[in-house]
């Protein structure tokens, strides 16, 4: 496992917070968009995913928490513009994550992500992920749980672990929608407002919020996430 940190990223949508990546073994193979949709298998980041990947960038993971530990205090951090939590494919690494909740927290840093790796009762593997996930979003690091169906989010949101995101089709709607189980979805603000930056929305770093964050499909390749969305929208 390899990580990279950038401060401040040059990326537009983000604006000049801290990003990191980390390499592609962390992807869950329960990620249905992985080699199928997956926005950072696109250009211009899968050439540094690529990079990271072969070892001519980043480093390892304690390399990569002293980094973390020298960021400005308070700034807004991003983990993983690609890369999933650490652990080598559905398994959570609970050890590892903890480390980087504690070198967040010494910072102050308004820390966030996004996984793809199974959560519930259905495993012991998927309930040790689910509590190292809780346990992150107890103590600093918001780890935001992707789904990729409004019923997938249902499901998600009821385990209480974290909050959730979700896929939205591409010609979806400004507007608030509703899961089928009644929970409102907000499209992600910078998706609907011109020049809106993660920097300034911050949405996706509150741990305690109670909408559910919609992603209309981006990228390269984005027409192959919408198929996965509409799966249960229509």
């Amino acid at each position: 496992m390899r990580a990279a940190l950038t401060y401040p990223s040059g990326n537009e949508k983000t604006g000049p917070i801290a990003v990191s990546t980390t390499s592609s073994d962390t992807c869950p193979d329960a990620c249905p968009l992985r080699k199928n949709g997956c926005y950072a298998e696109g250009y211009p980041l899968r050439q540094h995913w690529t990079r990271l990947d072969r070892g001519e960038w980043g480093g390892n993971w304690p390399d990569f928490l002293d980094r973390v530990r020298k960021l400005p205090k308070g700034v807004m951090f991003r983990h993983n513009q690609a890369g999933d939590l650490p652990g080598v494919g559905d398994a959570v690494n609970a050890t590892a994550l903890a480390s980087l909740v504690s070198a967040c927290a010494q910072r102050g840093l308004r820390a966030f992500t996004y996984t793809h790796k199974p959560v519930g009762w259905g495993s012991i593997e998927h309930v040790i992920n689910m509590r190292a996930i809780h346990a992150a979003n107890a103590n600093g690091l918001t780890v935001n749980l992707s789904a990729d169906t409004l019923a997938e989010a249902d499901e998600l949101s009821a385990l209480g672990c974290g909050p959730v995101v979700t896929i939205l089709p591409c010609d979806a709607s400004d507007r608030p929608t509703k899961t089928p189980g009644g929970r409102t979805v907000v499209v992600c603000p910078a998706q609907t407002k011109a020049a809106l930056t993660c920097a300034e929305c911050g949405l996706c770093a509150v741990a305690k919020r109670k909408a559910i964050v919609g992603f209309k499909s981006h990228g390269v390749f984005r027409k192959r996430a919408e198929r996965v969305a509409l799966t249960v929208i229509k």
